[in-house]
């Protein structure tokens, strides 16, 4: 039994063909029209007809950033996108004359952790994307908890720090600010202007404009503001989980996104972080902190179960 899952992001569409045991038989990319959001559902419907030619597919299950409605088919709100009450399980399922799910993209990426990654055999989990932004995913008994509204996990938005750095969402202090790969890149432009001296390595290889990438490479060759950078983001993002430990007692948490590919340099201590902030430390058992196992292609897998078990 074949589904397509479909993983919008903001500059690339990635679809892909995957069977009930979760493998990959094909996939194919898009670039994200992100400046056309009218043209989005026809670039998701292309790809999903080229991926279904001369294949028995059943359906069709569509990550997408942003608020779901709980019947699964419109995206109530989406910043990255600009997309309002946006009605895109209707759009591409005219297009594809097939089913179509739509599942928040973090929530996608929860189940196919849970179903085919480092989430099997664990029955509460919390599920974090760290990239960007602060995605989340809630599987409670084994089920993806979606709320009332089908807006439950937007974990990121949580708000830390009151009147804190503004956030995208439109609120101050949120969480996703301080423990994020925006809020990395932030930290590390921050200590470079005030003690440079710190980020002489930095400095040199991002040829004055700092980003991700060249946070990631200073950090791992020694610079000290890059390292002090990612031990901020791991701080933060221990705290989070322990406050979401305090109130939804998971056996495990993972870790996902794109700053997990550089796990070796904040992961650890994040571990620490938690383990020292957690509520009743010492009194009660510690969850494990796994790093996805799925990577890039977690959100795509979990969206074709979605559809499959629709």
């Amino acid at each position: 039994m074949l589904t397509i899952g479909v993983d919008i992001g903001g500059t690339k569409v990635s679809a892909g063909v995957v069977d009930e045991n979760g493998a990959i038989v094909e996939q194919a990319l898009r670039k994200t029209p992100a400046d056309r959001p009218d043209l989005i559902a026809e670039t998701v419907a292309d790809v999903v007809r080229e991926l279904a030619e001369g294949r028995d597919v059943e359906a069709v299950g569509v990550g997408a950033a942003g608020f779901v409605d709980e019947s699964r088919s419109v995206v109530r709100f989406a910043p990255n996108l600009a997309w309002r009450e946006e009605p895109l399980q209707k759009k591409i399922s005219g297009m594809v004359g097939l089913p179509v799910v739509i599942e928040n993209d973090a929530n996608a990426m929860a189940w196919g952790e849970t179903r085919f990654g480092a989430g099997r055999g664990q029955s509460h989990i919390v599920c974090l994307t760290v990239g960007t932004g602060i995605g989340g995913g809630l599987v409670f008994d084994g089920a993806l908890f979606r709320g009332h509204w089908g807006m439950a996990a937007e974990l990121g938005h949580m708000q830390v720090v009151p009147d804190g750095r503004p956030c995208g969402c439109g609120q101050r202090g949120c969480w996703e600010q301080y423990a994020s790969g925006n809020a990395l890149v932030m930290e590390a432009r921050r200590i470079a202007e005030e003690q440079p001296e710190r980020a002489g390595i930095l400095l040199g290889l991002a040829g004055g404009k700092i980003e991700g990438e060249e946070v990631t490479e200073a950090a791992r060759q020694g610079d000290e503001a890059s390292l002090a950078a990612f031990a901020s983001l791991a701080d933060w993002l221990g705290q989070g989980m322990a406050d979401l430990a305090a109130v939804l007692d998971p056996g495990c948490f993972i870790v996902g996104g794109g700053v997990s590919r550089a796990s070796d340099l904040f992961l650890d201590r994040a571990r620490e972080a938690f383990a020292q902030r957690l509520t009743g430390r010492g009194h009660r058992p510690l969850p494990e902190i796994r790093l996805a196992e799925l990577g890039a292609n977690a959100g795509m897998v979990g969206a074709a179960d979605l559809a499959r078990h629709r």
